[in-house]
């Protein structure tokens, strides 16, 4: 069963991505913040992460946690896609520089994150 790791101080987010995402056969898991997203990411290994940038009160946002995964050679494969409200060039390119293999902007539509998701980890 391939994991998914959802990552988003809100838990509203967590679960609207959980409750869309449960259709497929995954395994989901959840962290609010960057340092659970990488004590997670070591412990399990996920297929793909889906990483919120912005997480205000944490010690280490989206893309501090996306820079530590990438450098981490237990972590350094795993899929990261960038979950954000800032959807500006600048935004995009910030992720691409800290490590993200992909970028989507919230809100999103749920098919385009199934078919975001079934794209690449199958």
């Amino acid at each position: 069963m391939k994991k998914i790791l959802i990552v988003d101080d809100q838990v509203e987010v967590r679960e609207l991505v959980q409750v869309t995402l449960e259709i497929g056969d995954y395994q989901i898991l959840s962290a609010e913040n960057g340092q659970q997203a990488i004590d997670i990411a070591r412990a399990e290994h996920p297929d793909i992460i889906l990483l919120d940038i912005m997480m205000p009160g944490s010690d280490v946002d989206g893309l501090e946690a996306c820079r530590l995964l990438k450098a981490d050679p237990v972590t350094a494969d795993i899929t990261i896609v960038m979950l954000s409200a800032r959807g500006q060039e600048v935004d995009v390119e910030n992720g691409k520089v800290a490590g993200a293999d992909d970028y989507f902007t919230k809100p999103f539509s749920p098919i385009a994150l199934i078919e975001k998701v079934e794209s690449v980890i199958g």
